[in-house]
């Protein structure tokens, strides 16, 4: 069972040369993901005089944000395994993948990128307003965490059957765009609803920047929870625990 596979590591591998550099990947990683996403937002609401909530709107940031996670993925992946989002960080501890003392390290710096992309948005655009994640009219707390569980249990689900699995074999190329596309294809569908997060470093930089917190805890409890679910699924229906050895956490 994965659950037997969770590794708590020491604090002594914050100071190891290759988990530093896995969580500056990490926090570049996000820095990129969010300021592209983020600003993609803000420049379609400028040029539209405010109407970035509209359909053209929603399809501009499915793209933006799938093209920018493609691309966030794919220049960490050689060095932290291209997580670019504390849930995906979270499914890879549960499934005994990543130490906790290495998630929790994780986690700083996907925290900081985001705020950073923040902050760089806010300078950059002479104080435009990073706007932060919000319910829509008529959509209750629990429609939106029921909304960004699933969702990030397809997110995370995808990054397992793609990037995690040892047997995934060439099917691991397409891995950043797989992840990429799953994104882009949630915004779509929840963008109207909840702001479609699925990953909490994401909901984090602009509400910290901003500094709205209003059911913030939804962009949190609901990405871990479906990618916890995703995680303990996919380890124990399609990863033959006998047939392959624990990936090293340091590879990872």
């Amino acid at each position: 069972m994965p659950i037997t596979r969770i590794s708590i590591g020491t604090p002594a591998e914050a100071s190891k040369p290759d988990a530093i550099k896995a969580a500056v990947a990490e926090f570049i990683s996000m820095l990129i993901f969010v300021f592209a996403g983020e600003g993609s937002g803000m420049a379609f609401a400028k040029l539209t005089n405010g109407g970035g909530s509209t359909p053209a709107g929603l399809i501009a940031a499915a793209i933006a944000h799938a093209f920018a996670l493609f691309v966030a993925v794919s220049v960490g992946a050689n060095v932290s395994g291209g997580h670019v989002n504390p849930a995906v960080t979270f499914g890879a501890f549960v499934g005994g993948h990543i130490t906790l003392f290495r998630s929790i390290l994780y986690w700083i710096a996907q925290l900081l990128g985001a705020v950073v992309a923040c902050l760089l948005l806010k300078l950059s655009t002479g104080g435009l307003e990073t706007s932060a994640f919000a319910l829509s009219s008529g959509v209750s707390v629990w429609n939106a965490l029921l909304f960004e569980i699933v969702m990030t249990f397809g997110l995370v689900y995808t990054v397992y059957a793609t990037a995690v699995d040892p047997k995934k074999g060439e099917i691991g190329i397409i891995a950043p765009i797989a992840i990429g596309f799953i994104v882009g294809a949630n915004i779509l569908a929840g963008g109207a609803f909840d702001g479609a997060s699925m990953n909490p470093a994401v909901s984090f930089g602009p509400a910290v920047v901003s500094w709205t917190w209003e059911n913030h805890w939804v962009y949190w409890l609901g990405p871990f929870v479906g990618a916890g679910v995703a995680a303990l699924i996919y380890e124990v229906l399609f990863i033959n625990q006998g047939g392959h050895e624990r990936l090293p956490t340091v590879d990872y």
